[in-house]
């Protein structure tokens, strides 16, 4: 038979007889357009990953392929189907595309349809004449790619009106001019990731056809859920009933007469809503309707702080009794708001510093937000399943995470993973796809990425886990890194016709529940009027002395400064902040060979994607170059800076085997690395007793897109680094902290709660020498009752090093706290040491602990310590990732039971003989 047949897909969201052809498969042919390759393709997929499966290239992840195999990303490919039967000649009938990445020209029947330029939008095309005149029954569809980099550096040509930007900047990596394109931004290259640049379809696609009568296929919904009278980031009255705003995109055409219904069932299938909704509409392919709820569902609460209740809704497109469509949706009831207002005079008189507010309210609740930043999981999204989220989410929340922000520069996320955070209960900052770069206002430009933001809104407002649209990354400090509180008027100009001209108008005209921002980092608002020709105006830089305005990031590779606290930033959130680190060893070596597995080998050079270079940024505070680049350059940044910050603050004594000296580096940048992130969260989060009332505290990275030296805390393939568990530990609900002053000696001990009720209970100081022993008969040692409120910090003790009597090379404090509050306890340990570890006199002090490892049971281990022991690791080998339930952690001399959550696992269980240890004694020896 000429031709593979495309399969039918039955979709039961109508009664009439539509003909659905699902284009997903391997009924594609891949060539690229000289005509030299010519291999089996697939939908969704990208060119690397066929080309890969072809045998054509190598593992785009393994050894240098990202470099050597870079011509793909510049190539122009074309996916070509088999002829599809199945098509009825005289029908409606449309292309529907899911996503398209992301030039291309369609041809249906050797008939040009159109030119989509958009990763991001979904793509609907009437060819009921093209298959009308078709000449064959079983025509062909095609898709010609022109490459990013190839259209990107056409588009950036001033003279191009669809795009003309004379005053367009960017943080260029590896491809220049992603501002003038509509895709994923770090397949151009990032500082912690690859330059693939893929092309291809990397959503399903359908062919439709419609019924003669009353038929239609839907294409999007939307449901909104606020209270009455709630506006877009004002706190609304919790008192007001809930109203449900619902409708549905479609095509085809709806008979006289068509309404909208919707039912919303609570957990035990008991109905909360029923029946025909008011006030509907129809008009350009959309139908809505809304309805007042009646009686109090029940609330949806992020993780901590109530139980995640979802209630399962249909929506039905209803005509003379017949249902012509009928959408599933799971919804939630909450409030959530970015709240930017001026500090009132009643917060002023609590101890807030004035300025204005910038946290979260759930609930009409302050809640301190507690996660990271989340990158792309795999360069290539058409390789990540829901299983991947739910790892990546179950580990964001085994970390004692409330929030990620899906970062602006990778790609919006699919519904499954709104509808695990909908389960989990983690809150998703979501990021417009925008980052670094000034971006044109050209009038196609603005009018296709109002399209994107509308289709995007739509898709995911419904999502209980849905915390903010954000329109960007980092645009607005960038500018004030140009020109403080009057940066340039060209980039105002860009930035504001962008970002508060469009689209906030693109999420406002969507939906009331949901806040949004312009910027990752800002200052907030000068003003707020939802009536304004301009309803938002940006403060900017325009600061008044004394007060606190926004959130802030915080990135100082001087390792000399990482611990002063004075260096961090003080605002009302901290949004991004980190230093690198090394992946794991089995990490590296599951993608480069034995002879690369080195610290400054050429292939982990050429992973390094943080190092300097002379190009022309709009902030002054990244400098990231096209690679390759000068490699030798690479070691000076990004490897020597994880390299000086272990030496200055770790012992880092040779070792004698090569392969236990690597291995001993990578343990050295990831302690560091941990150590510098607990830092700052405990001063973060100390901040929420503070004037400044910091409320929330995202760490970059979460996770890594390749094996790479990066910021992420969780390693491309699963495997925690020691960053995670350390996040995990002072991200704990109550924590103590030691905060030093080096220079004065004086030291501040801190508890910290981000519970909604007051806690009371116990804090203690005591102090031991490196073997494990009682310092000072006791002398030093403090303890006191203490209680901190809803939210907050309290200060318990203080003491200067200056004045303790024992040698302080030979001295640490453990730090224990033990509270009661809202019928729950809560413990944390913490330590404070006052030298670095580096310190010559403090590695002659640090003792072998002759730790051992016991397997004890199922999945459980015993750990014992013959001394103190710092940092005591527990190592997975290859074949399994999953976590503990304490790692990296310090203990005193006798036994500490430990358990292991196992997520996947391909050793059949024997990884568990295989589990090595390793602690600061590691780096203080040459063994």
């Amino acid at each position: 038979m000429a031709g593979l047949l495309f399969s039918l897909v039955a979709l039961a969201v109508s009664v009439q007889c539509k003909n659905i052809i699902d284009l997903t498969g391997n009924s594609w042919t891949l060539t690229d357009q000289q005509g030299n390759v010519s291999i089996p393709g697939s939908v969704p997929s990208y060119s690397q990953l066929d080309l890969f499966a072809a045998g054509v290239i190598g593992d785009p992840l393994v050894g240098d392929n990202d470099v050597f195999d870079n011509w793909v990303g510049t190539s122009n490919w074309t996916y070509t189907s088999h002829p599809i039967a199945g098509l009825k000649h005289n029908t409606s009938t449309y292309l529907v595309f899911e996503g398209i990445d992301t030039f291309a020209t369609i041809s249906f029947c050797n008939t040009t349809v159109a030119a989509v330029n958009n990763q991001f939008r979904q793509w609907i095309f009437d060819v009921t004449s093209i298959l009308a005149s078709c000449p064959t029954p079983n025509p062909v569809l095609s898709l010609a790619f022109t490459a990013a980099p190839i259209e990107a550096a056409y588009l950036g040509n001033p003279n191009v009106t669809e795009t003309s930007c004379l005053a367009c900047l960017e943080v260029a990596y590896y491809y220049p001019g992603r501002e003038f394109i509509r895709k994923q931004q770090s397949d151009f290259g990032w500082d912690w990731s690859p330059a693939f640049s893929p092309t291809g379809i990397w959503q399903p696609a359908y062919i439709v056809q419609l019924a003669p009568v009353s038929d239609i296929y839907v294409t999007n919904s939307m449901v909104d859920i606020y209270r009455q009278g709630q506006l877009n980031n004002i706190p609304p009255d919790q008192t007001q009933p809930w109203i449900v705003n619902a409708s549905i995109d479609y095509i085809g055409e709806l008979p006289k007469g068509a309404t909208l219904k919707a039912t919303i069932l609570d957990p035990s299938g008991a109905p909360l809503v029923s029946g025909p909704l008011v006030g509907v509409t129809i008009a350009n392919g959309t139908i809505t309707g809304s309805v007042t709820v009646k009686g109090s569902p029940k609330l949806w609460w992020p993780i901590g702080y109530g139980a995640q209740t979802l209630y399962s809704m249909t929506l039905e497109i209803v005509a003379s009794h017949t249902v012509l469509a009928s959408v599933p949706k799971r919804v939630g009831f909450r409030t959530i708001v970015l709240n930017q207002s001026p500090i009132s005079p009643a917060q002023e008189a609590l101890g807030i510093a004035p300025g204005a507010n910038w946290h979260f309210e759930i609930n009409g609740n302050e809640i301190f937000a507690k996660g990271s930043n989340m990158v792309p999981p795999d360069p290539f999204w058409t390789r990540v399943t829901k299983a991947d989220f739910q790892t990546l989410f179950e580990t964001a929340v085994a970390g004692n995470q409330n929030m990620l922000r899906v970062w602006a520069s990778g790609a919006y996320l699919p519904d499954y993973a709104y509808d695990l955070a909908d389960e989990m209960g983690l809150m998703l900052w979501t990021e417009l796809q925008f980052s670094d770069a000034t971006y044109p206002i050209a009038g196609p430009f603005v009018e296709n990425v109002l399209a994107e933001a509308a289709y995007q809104v739509r898709r995911l407002n419904h999502h209980p886990s849905l915390a903010v649209w954000c329109g960007n990354n980092e645009i607005e400090v960038g500018l004030a890194d140009i020109g403080g509180a009057n940066p340039p008027p060209a980039l105002v100009e860009l930035y504001e016709g962008l970002f508060l001209d469009s689209l906030l108008h693109a999420v406002w005209d969507q939906t009331r529940s949901i806040s949004y921002t312009p910027s990752s980092v800002t200052n907030g608002y000068l003003s707020l009027d939802h009536s304004a020709a301009l309803p938002m105006v940006e403060r900017y830089e325009n600061l008044t002395a004394g007060s606190v305005y926004g959130d802030t990031d915080y990135y100082d590779y001087d390792a000399d400064i990482a611990f002063n606290l004075s260096t961090y930033p003080v605002g009302r959130f901290a949004a991004e902040f980190g230093f690198h680190s090394q992946p794991s060893y089995e990490t590296y070596a599951a993608v480069l060979p034995a002879s690369e597995l080195s610290f400054n080998s050429s292939s982990i050079l050429a992973r390094n994607h943080h190092y300097p270079v002379n190009v022309t940024t709009f902030f002054s505070s990244y400098s990231d170059p096209p690679m390759p680049g000068n490699r030798t350059d690479r070691s000076l940044q990004g490897m020597g800076e994880m390299s000086t910050a272990a030496e200055m603050w770790l012992p880092s004594v040779a070792k004698k085997d090569p392969t236990s000296n690597f291995k001993a580096q990578i343990y050295a940048t990831q302690i560091f690395q941990s150590e510098f992130y607990r830092s700052q969260i405990a001063f973060y989060r100390r901040g929420s007793g503070l004037p400044q009332r910091t409320l929330g505290s995202l760490y970059w990275m979460l996770n890594d897109i390749w094996a790479a030296p990066t910021w992420a805390s969780v390693e491309y393939g699963g495997r925690w680094k020691m960053l995670h568990y350390g996040t995990k530990d002072i991200y704990e609900p109550v924590i103590i902290a030691p905060y030093h002053d080096a220079g004065t000696g004086d030291v501040q001990v801190w508890v910290t709660s981000d519970l909604w009720s007051p806690v009371k209970g116990t804090a203690q100081i005591q102090w031991y020498n490196w073997a494990g022993e009682a310092l000072g008969n006791g002398t030093a040692n403090m303890k006191a009752p203490l209680t901190v409120g809803k939210v907050n910090s309290t200060k318990v003790f203080e003491f200067n090093t200056f004045n303790i009597t024992f040698p302080l090379t030979d001295a640490v404090a453990v730090l224990t706290v033990a509270v009661s509050g809202g019928g729950k306890s809560y413990t944390h340990t913490h330590r404070f040491y006052a030298q670095s570890l580096a310190t010559p006199e403090v590695v002659s002090n640090i003792q072998n602990p002759n730790i051992t490892v016991t397997h004890s049971g199922t999945n459980t281990f015993i750990v014992e310590s013959k001394t103190l022991a710092a940092f005591v690791w527990l190592d997975l080998p290859a074949g399994v990732t999953g976590y503990f339930s304490d790692n990296g952690f310090w203990m005193l001399p006798g036994k500490k039971t430990v358990s292991f959550t196992v997520q996947h696992d391909t050793t059949a269980g024997k990884w568990s003989k295989s589990v090595t240890v390793d602690s600061l004694w590691t780096l203080a020896t040459s063994a």
